[in-house]
Formats: structure tokens, sequence, C-alpha cells
């Protein structure tokens, strides 16, 4: 987090210097319409205004005056929406936490800084600059302040705090008017503005006449008053709940193409702090039990950002594509360079790299200091990606490494160049470690040459197990690599060769230890990618050969949200995916979709193709099917049942017109006549299944789906909201930008993560 960043909230006015003016003598000042003060007041009271919420408090004053109580300040902080000030309070415990913290400076008289951590240790408070800084990301620092007397003007939604001089001000003005007992106190401020202090409940505020609107035509306007309130407890503030300071799980979630992620652009950041806020309410309704014994804390879940390094000054990316693009229609080619092309970019070798880098060392990095902010965690981390985001986690995960055999063998053959320089048969296994499989090779007179044309299909018949198999292609595929390298031959169409690389040795990328060798021209660039080359991997999912960094921890699952992983697969090649593969450090992988969504596609049908599977229809999260799903599951279960009473009925006046004498009739080969053999097959037609919709979803809990989830369903489908369900082409690309502000796909989320927890669900009560 950069310190020159502009805070929000704007700089804080200096202490104003106060005339106090005892109304209760003096005549009232009339202003410019000719009414007192006093007739002002009653005249916003009488007014039916939805701001004027101070009605009730003339009748319910008490007359007895109370002794002077210092007010309990609460702690606010700003944020800046749509190029306005919206000031939101901190938790109880947060704001106690910062009171604490500004008292101890007060009484030791410190000049030193003073971290406090709130809102789960997301962000830090500065308590003497009064600036609170986000700890993960990056986020323009924002004005804090220690509240104890707010305004709300006539055009005002909520109120909104006085800067802490001006507080003190007042709360000044107000001790004295308590102790002394005398109202109707005008204090005057240097700036203009005009406070009463009419009784104990009732204070305005006039805003000087040179401050109004120029617009403002009439008297009465110019000088209508400001509600002001003492205390947070006066206001309608919503002060949320604190977060639990345990832990259960870390969830990283990586977004798609674009910046903004919503139907309402708001960034990555803002979209997982409403997915984070509806899992703690999800929290408190479905594992109530569990937080009252202690079993259950919370989970955190933490934005991964690449589009800005993508898109930012390192690659320049946006400075090339600006000079080639067309002057017309400027927004919509600005959304298209901004957004789309992302897509493009992840398929091409040199931005795909960039972009993998970025995730990986992105989650590496939030993940290495949330270790270092809770040193007592000690639960499990999952992944999620949604749309794109969702394929880049897919291509990590499926070439993360497990074990050190293979990790040392890969660095083995970077850091040793002669191994791949080697000649002769004898000297190449030596230096693999497979000498002992050398008889086996030779036994069938193979050479390097030849063992070059050799597949993974070849070995296996010639008894190799898989691991010395693995270790042999990736040999050769590194050395035919070095080949052409060191040949160079044109990895370009004509007039389009770039830069020859000054090292072969350099441009080796990692990859696939399984794979072929088959000629196929290379993609060189400037950048860290510098020889890559489209091929199939061991599982067959053909994506871009680069070198792909490992994760510092092994997930225990992968949510995909409303992800085209299923389409890419299948452009890139790949028919089927092999019911035994999983991913190599992460056990379970859940597919979550809209049914509307355009961009979402299937996984179970490339596993298991030869079954006819429906989606695992996600609950609501209220405990219930969709009203205007079960009306449509009762619709047709009438219309099939109507059907069948008709073609009972239509059966019966068949039989009395089919009973005619047997020889009136031909005889089928299995001795019944044509007549019944065709009332048997009009029988078999819109006849339901026999099991019920329970029993279906039973069995789809049963149904083996491949390893890719340890067995169990891949894909998951919401429930289409009832006004969704008029036209969906209409919906099409809300469906897609839905899953942050999903309950039921939180809910999905944290029953996963709690069932391995061995926490029980709670229904809540209907």
């Amino acid at each position: 987090m950069s310190d020159g960043l502009v805070p929000e909230g704007g700089p804080t006015r200096p202490a104003p210097t106060i005339t106090f003016q005892d109304l209760s003598d003096t005549p009232a000042q009339t202003p410019l319409d000719g009414s007192t003060p006093v007739e002002q007041v009653s005249g916003v009271l009488n007014e039916n205004s939805p701001s004027s919420t101070f009605s009730f408090e003339l009748v319910d004053m008490d007359p007895a005056q109370p002794l002077y109580q210092p007010v309990k300040p609460h702690w606010f902080y700003c944020r800046r929406i749509e190029s306005k000030d919206l000031w939101l309070p901190f938790s109880r415990e947060d704001s106690e936490r910062l009171e604490q913290a500004c008292t101890t400076i007060c009484v030791t008289g410190g000049n030193e800084e003073v971290m406090v951590a709130v809102e789960g240790e997301r962000y830090d408070v500065r308590v003497l600059e009064r600036q609170r800084y986000a700890v993960y990301w990056d986020q323009r620092p924002s004005e804090v302040r220690r509240c104890t007397w707010f305004y709300k003007g006539d055009k005002d939604t909520r109120y909104v705090p006085y800067p802490e001089e001006f507080s003190n001000s007042l709360e000044e003005a107000y001790m004295i008017a308590v102790t002394l007992d005398e109202w109707k106190r005008k204090l005057e401020f240097p700036s203009g503005e005009t406070v009463i202090l009419h009784n104990p409940k009732l204070f305005m505020q006039y805003q000087p006449i040179t401050l109004q609107d120029e617009w403002v035509s009439s008297p009465s306007e110019q000088t209508r008053p400001r509600t002001v309130k003492r205390s947070v407890d006066n206001i309608t503030a919503e002060i949320p709940d604190g977060e639990p300071e345990k832990i259960d799980h870390l969830v990283f979630m990586v977004h798609g193409i674009g910046p903004a992620c919503d139907i309402r652009f708001r960034s990555i950041i803002q979209c997982v702090n409403d997915f984070r806020s509806a899992s703690l309410s999800l929290l408190g309704s479905h594992y109530r039990r569990g937080q009252e014994e202690g079993r259950v804390g919370r989970v955190e879940f933490l934005p991964v950002d690449w589009h800005s390094a993508l898109h930012g000054d390192a690659t320049g990316v946006d400075q090339d594509i600006q000079r080639i693009t067309l002057p017309s229609i400027s927004r919509l080619r600005h959304f298209t360079n901004d957004t789309l092309l992302d897509l493009f970019f992840y398929n091409s070798p040199t931005y795909c790299q960039t972009i993998v880098d970025t995730v990986a060392s992105e989650v590496n990095r939030l993940h290495s200091l949330f270790k270092q902010r809770h040193p007592e965690f000690t639960g499990a981390v999952s992944v999620v990606g949604h749309s794109l985001g969702s394929l880049i986690l897919f291509d990590l995960l499926t070439n993360q490494k497990i074990g050190s055999g293979e990790t040392e063998m890969d660095e083995g053959h970077r850091g040793d160049p002669s191994l791949l320089t080697c000649d002769v048969l004898e000297e190449a296994m030596c230096r693999m470690g497979l000498q002992e499989h050398l008889a086996t090779l030779q036994r069938v007179d193979l050479d390097l040459d030849s063992l070059a044309l050799c597949d993974d299909t070849d070995l296996a018949a010639l008894g190799l197990p898989l691991g010395p198999r693995k270790k042999i292609l990736n040999f050769i595929q590194k050395r035919r690599l070095l080949h052409e390298g060191q040949q160079g031959m044109v990895l370009l169409a004509p007039g389009l060769q770039a830069p020859e690389d000054p090292s072969p040795l350099e441009s080796l990328g990692q990859q696939s230890p399984g794979t072929p060798p088959r000629q196929r021209p290379l993609l060189r660039g400037q950048s860290s990618t510098s020889a890559v080359d489209y091929e199939y991997f061991d599982v067959g999912i053909g994506q871009v050969s680069i070198n792909y960094p490992q994760l510092a921890f092994h997930p225990q699952a992968f949510f995909a949200f409303g992800s085209p992983i299923g389409m890419f697969l299948t452009v890139r090649g790949l028919k089927r995916i092999d019911p035994n593969y999983s991913f190599p450090t992460c056990k379970n992988f859940y597919n979550i979709y809209h049914p509307f969504d355009p961009v979402a596609y299937r996984i179970e049908p490339m596993i298991v193709s030869e079954v006819d599977l429906e989606p695992m229809l996600i609950p609501h999260h209220k405990g219930r099917k969709r009203m205007h799903l079960e009306l449509k599951e009762s619709l047709t279960r009438m219309s099939t049942d109507l059907k069948n009473n008709v073609l009972g009925s239509f059966r019966t006046a068949w039989q009395s017109l089919v009973r005619m004498p047997a020889p009136s009739l031909p005889q089928t080969e299995e001795g019944e006549t044509s007549a019944e053999r065709s009332m048997i097959e009009i029988e078999g037609v819109g006849e339901p299944p026999e099991s019920t919709g329970s029993a279906e979803e039973e069995e789809g809990h049963q149904v083996q789906v491949g390893m890719l989830n340890g067995g169990r369903r891949i894909d998951y489908v919401l429930q289409e909201a009832p006004i969704e369900s008029f036209n969906e082409y209409l919906f099409a690309i809300q469906s897609h930008l839905c899953y942050w502000e999903s309950e039921d796909t939180a809910l999905l989320l944290l029953k996963e993560i709690y069932d391995k927890l061995g926490v029980a669900f709670e229904q809540p009560p209907q």
C-alpha cells in the first residue's frame, strides 16, 4: 500500500472559534423570510418530511433536566462512492479498540504512531494519522474520525459526523448548557454556520446565506436548517457486527475478464467483501449451534487481482492496443480492449505467462502475509475462480507437482545442460538415474535417435514403469527443442520472424513429460516465455506450454463459478477426461453455474459420456425449492398424469374394439396380435419414471463421475429467480455475474468446508 495516495474524506477543518449568544432574553433574529428561528423549527417539525425525525422529541422530553454525562464516541471511516463521501461506522469491537488506543496515547502523551487492526485484520488504522490502510490489496487510504456529533440535511439520506474539533466545541457548549440549565444558546462559527441548542434534545444548524445554493430562489429554502444529533445512539446508523477472531478456512477468489466483476461494475475487492458478509450471515443462521459451542469461527475470503498487472505500465499492452484502435465508437472499443481482450491475452504465449505468474505470485503473497498476521491459523485453504479466473486456476492446478522426485528431475534438466547434449544412450540413462532399465532398451536395439521416435505406448510395451517413462519422454522433448533451437529453424511465418534468442538453453520452457515428439513450430517473443508451443499434456488439456509456477500450499477444494473450462478443453482437442484423473494437489472440484449463464459449461459429460446426468440442484439457502420451480414440476406431473389417464382410457376402448376372432388378426412371431403389440407401444409413450424426485436426487449423489472430485458430483446448478424465468435472454448477462451476491453459492461453499471439519449443518426454520 502506497502512502502517497490521496486519502479519502478530504482534509479536516481547523478548530473553530465559537461565539455564544443567549437567545432567551434577546429578540430572535429575523431571517429573510420574516420568521423567527423558533417558527422555522416549528415549521420544520410540522412538515411531513422523511428527514424530519425529531418531532417526537418535543413531546417525550423529560421536564427533569439530567446531569451532564460525557458522550460516548464511536469511530467511523470514509468511503468514496461515485464521487461522494460516505461515512460508515466500525463495529463496536473495533471502535472500542480504537478508543482504547486513542485514550492510551492521550494519557501517555506519546507521539509514536499506533496501529490498530480492524475489520478482521484486513485493514490497519493509524490512530494519530487518522487514516485507514488496506493490508492485502492496493487501496487509497481513507479518513477515520472519532465521532460524537452528527448532522443531516434535508437532502441527506444518513447522518454525517462532524469533524472532531467541531464536535468538541459542540460538546463543550452542550456541557455548559446542561450544567447551568441554560438553553436557546446560539453558537456562531467563523465559517458562518450557526448552531442553536434549543433544549437537551433539539439542536439545529443554519447554513450561512453565502454558502447556500445559488439556484435556490425561495428564502425559506435558503434557511432550511440541518438536524443535529448527539451520540451515535441517537441516529439511525447500521453498526456492523464484529467478526469472530477464529478463522477456520481461507479462500482465495480470482476474478474473470475485465476490471469489473458484477452488473454494477464493482471491483473484485467490493464483490469479495459482499461475499464475505453473506457468508458471515449464513454462518449465524445455519451453524448457530457450532458458533455457540465454539467450533465455528469464520471463513476468510481474499481477492486476487491480476487484471491491473496485465494492463499496467509494466507490459505496455494497453498503449500498443490503443495505437491500433479505431477512433469510432470509442466507448465500445475501450470496453473491448479492457475486458474482452483478456480472453485473447490468455491464449497468447507471451501474456499467458504474465497472467499465470501474476495469479500464482499474488496467491502466494497473500498466503504468506495471511500466515504472518495469523500465526495461529491451522485450517485448510481453497481457491475460487470466476469465468476466465476458473480456467487460469484449472491450468495452474493441472500443472502442480507433488513430491520431490519430479521437481528435482526438472531442475536437473535445466541446471545440467550436458544431459541434453548426450549422444550416447548409456550416458543419458545413467545421468537420469535409470541405468537399471538400460538393458531393456538395449535388448531391442534402441539408441538415442530411435528412442526419440518412441511414445509412451512404446515404452509401456517394453515393460518400463510409469516414473521412468515420464523421465525419458521429458528428456526427449527437451532434447528435441534444444536441437531445433541450435539449427536456427524458422519459428514464425515468413516476414514475421522474431529476433532469435541469445541462448537456446534459456529458451527451454516447461514441457509436458508425457508428450510424444512431434514437429510443430515454436512461437517466440521478447517476453519471459521465449520458447513455447501448443501441445497435449498428460491429461490432454492442450494449454499453452509455459512455465507454470507452483503454489505454496495444497488447496483443499477448487470452486469454479460460471466457468468455461469445459468449452476450452473441447476447443483444445480434449473429447473426454480420464475418470481416474485428479488434480495433483487438490482433491475436490465443484463446477457451479446459473442455468442461464451464457459462459458456463458442464464438466461431467466429459467424464461420464455414456450416462445422461442432470446437474445437482443447489438448495435454496432458506431450505426450500423456489416456488415457481415447484409449480413447474407440479404442472409437469399433472400433464403426465393427465396423459396417462387419457392413454388408459384409450387402451380400454381399444381392447374392446379389437376383441375379435383370432383368425381375423395376423399373429406375430411371439404369438401376440399386432393390435396388442400396437397397444403396448402406445402405452409406453409418456409414462413417467417410476422413481420419485428424491430418489433421483439420491441416485445423483451415488453416481461415480471420476476422481476429479473424489468420485462425487461435480456440476451444481443454481435455481433461477422467478423473474428470470420469464425471459432467460434478458437476464443472460446478469446470470454470469450473479455469483458474488448469491447466498446459495456461499452456502454451498460453507457446507463443503464445514463438512470436512465435521460440523453439522443446521436448517433454519421456515
